[in-house]
C-alpha cells in the first residue's frame, strides 16, 4: 500500500506543476493586457480594453500552450530552446485571436498600439518567469538539491562520454552515480564515480544507493544486454532509458519515432520531426507576409531601379530544388544584362562581372536582389531560414563529389542560413568552399531549433546584408 501510494504521489506532482503553470501564464496574459492598456492609454477608465480578446487569447494559451510542449518536463532542457517555444506559441496564440476577433467583426475595436504593447510585454513576461524559476532550480541543483541520481550503462568511449555529459551539466538536475562497462577498456579512471564490470555488484549498488535513472547508453548491437538490464529492473521503481550509439550508422542525431504503432529510430531521415515543421511553416508565412509588407515600398524602388538600369524584366526566375528534391522557380530582382545561355551550363558571377549591371552590382553586394524570395516563402516553396539553393546543375555536380550534399534537400532552403551568416556565401570556385558550406548546413539540420532560426535571422540583420565574397 506504501509503495503504491508512492507512486500516485510522483504521478501527481508534474499534474499539479503543470496546472500551477497554465494558472500562471494565463494570469500573466491578462497582466499584460491591462499593463499595455495603462501604458497606451494611461488611464483604464478611458481605455478601449476589449476584454472579449483577453478571454480569447488566455483561452488560445490554455489549448495551444500544451500542444508546443511549453508544460513538459524542464530538466535537462535547454533554456534558451524553451524560450523559443514560449515566444512561438505566444505569437500564434495573438495571430489565432486576431484572426478569430476579425471574423466576428471587432478588429476596429481594437488598438494596433495596444495590441503590440501587449503582445511584447507578456511575451516578456512569460518568458522571464521561465527564467526566474530555472536559474532558481540550477541554483538549488547545484546546491545538490532536487537532483535525479543516474547509473550508466555502456560500452567504451561512449559509455564514459554520457558520463561526462552529465557532469558537465550541473543544472540539468541529473547527477551520475555509477557506471557499468560492458566492455572494459584502460581509461576507467579518468571517471569521477565508481565503474563496475560485475553486473551483480552494480545491480546491488543501484538498488541500495536509491538511483532513480538507468541509462542504457549501448549500441544496438547489445540487444541481450539490453534485455537483460529491462529484465532485471522490471520490478523496480527506476526509470530505465535507452540513450543508443548511433554513431556507426546514424547520419543525424536519431530520435524515436512512432510508425502505425511502433516505435522506431531514425538512422537516415530528416531530423527534423514533423510537428516542428508544421511551426517552421507557421513561422515562415507570417514573418514572409510581414516583410513584403513592411518592405512593399523598398521593392517597388529596386523594381523601378532594376527597370531602368537595362533592358530586360525586373525579376530573374530560375529551377532550383527544394524539400525532397522538388522543382521551384526562384524569384530575385535581375541584377545583370541580358546574355545568352548555354544550355545545362550556369556560369557563377565573379568579382568584376561585366555581365553585372550598377544596379545590380548594389543589390547584389547588399542582398537585396533574394528579397522577392519571400514571394517563394509565402508560396511554400522556401523558408526563412534553411540551406541557401542552387543551381540544378551545380547540385548534380556536387551532390557526386561532396560528402552529405543530397541530404540539404531534408527540409526547404532559405533565404538566409547557417552557412551564410559563418562567411559560406557567393562564389563556389573550389570544393573546399562548397564542402564548407554544406558542414554548416548538415550542423543546422542536426541542431534546429526555433530559437537557432531566429538566431540566424538576428544575426543576418545585425551584421547587415553586406559581405565580401557576394558579387
Amino acid at each position: 500500500m506504501d509503495t503504491a501510494n508512492f507512486v500516485q504521489q510522483r504521478r501527481a506532482l508534474p499534474g499539479l506543476q503543470s496546472l500551477i503553470g497554465r494558472l500562471l501564464d494565463v494570469m500573466l496574459v491578462v497582466l499584460g493586457a491591462l499593463a499595455a492598456s495603462q501604458v497606451r492609454f494611461e488611464d483604464l477608465a478611458q481605455s478601449r480594453l476589449d476584454t472579449a480578446f483577453i478571454a480569447f487569447a488566455a483561452a488560445f494559451t490554455l489549448v495551444l500552450f500544451p500542444a508546443f510542449g511549453v508544460y513538459g518536463s524542464w530538466r535537462g532542457r535547454a533554456m534558451l530552446r524553451l524560450a523559443g517555444q514560449v515566444s512561438l506559441a505566444w505569437l500564434i496564440v495573438q495571430g489565432c485571436g486576431l484572426v478569430l476577433m476579425f471574423s466576428l467583426h471587432r478588429s476596429d475595436f481594437v488598438s494596433r498600439l495596444w495590441f503590440a504593447y501587449w503582445t511584447a510585454l507578456t511575451g516578456s513576461a512569460l518568458i522571464v518567469s521561465r527564467l526566474v524559476v530555472h536559474t532558481a532550480l540550477a541554483h538549488i541543483r547545484h546546491a545538490g538539491l532536487n537532483l535525479r541520481r543516474v547509473a550508466v550503462v555502456g560500452c567504451g568511449a561512449h559509455c564514459h562520454q554520457v558520463v561526462r555529459n552529465i557532469e558537465d551539466s550541473p543544472a540539468s538536475g541529473f547527477r551520475a552515480v555509477a557506471a557499468f562497462d560492458v566492455r572494459p577498456a584502460i581509461g576507467n579512471g579518468s571517471l569521477r564515480v565508481p565503474v563496475y564490470s560485475d553486473m551483480a555488484r552494480f545491480v546491488a549498488y543501484v538498488r541500495s544507493h536509491d538511483v532513480q535513472e538507468l541509462w542504457l547508453a549501448l549500441p544496438l548491437s547489445e540487444e541481450r544486454t539490453i534485455s537483460r538490464f529491462v529484465s532485471e529492473f522490471r520490478d523496480d521503481l527506476v526509470n530505465v532509458r535507452f540513450v543508443p550509439d548511433m554513431r556507426s550508422v546514424a547520419l543525424f542525431d536519431s530520435g524515436m519515432i512512432e510508425l502505425i504503432g511502433m516505435p522506431a529510430i531514425n538512422l537516415v531521415a530528416s531530423p527534423v520531426p514533423a510537428p516542428a515543421l508544421v511551426k517552421k511553416e507557421i513561422f515562415d508565412r507570417v514573418f514572409a507576409a510581414c516583410a513584403l509588407l513592411a518592405l512593399a515600398p523598398l521593392l517597388m524602388a529596386i523594381a523601378i531601379a532594376v527597370k531602368l538600369s537595362s533592358r530586360g524584366p525586373v525579376f530573374f526566375t530560375q529551377k532550383r530544388k527544394g524539400a525532397d528534391g522538388r522543382i521551384f522557380r526562384i524569384y530575385k530582382f535581375r541584377s545583370m544584362r541580358a546574355h545568352a545561355v548555354e544550355a545545362g551550363v550556369v556560369k557563377q558571377a565573379t568579382r568584376g562581372d561585366p555581365r553585372i549591371t550598377r544596379v545590380g552590382a548594389f543589390i547584389r553586394r547588399t542582398s537585396l536582389d533574394e528579397l522577392p524570395q519571400f514571394f517563394n516563402v509565402l508560396r511554400g516553396d522556401m523558408s526563412v531560414v534553411g540551406p541557401r539553393p542552387h543551381a540544378i546543375e551545380h547540385d548534380e555536380l556536387y551532390q557526386k563529389v561532396v560528402n552529405g550534399y543530397i541530404h540539404r534537400y531534408r527540409i526547404k532552403p532559405g533565404i538566409t542560413g547557417w552557412a551564410q551568416i559563418n562567411g559560406f556565401r557567393g562564389e563556389t570556385d573550389r570544393i573546399e568552399k562548397m564542402q564548407g558550406r554544406v558542414e554548416h548546413d548538415l550542423y543546422y539540420l542536426r541542431n534546429w531549433s526555433f530559437g537557432l532560426d531566429m538566431r540566424i535571422v538576428a544575426a543576418t540583420i545585425a551584421k547587415g546584408l553586406v559581405h565580401s565574397n557576394a558579387y
